[in-house]
């Protein structure tokens, strides 16, 4: 999600997704900006969990 020009992005505007494994709301970060389509864990906790 590539930032507008001088314009700073709040966090609730923000994409969101639901963890496959523990269910909760989680919010993009910028060091899944190359792979969003991919990630489906909120956390290398649920990642080990699945």
């Amino acid at each position: 999600m590539p930032r507008k020009a001088g314009k700073a992005v709040r966090k609730g505007d923000l994409p969101s997704k639901i963890c496959a494994v523990c269910e909760r709301p989680f919010t993009w970060r910028k060091k899944w900006a190359d792979v969003w389509d991919e990630v489906r864990y909120c956390s290398d906790r649920c990642r080990k969990a699945r």
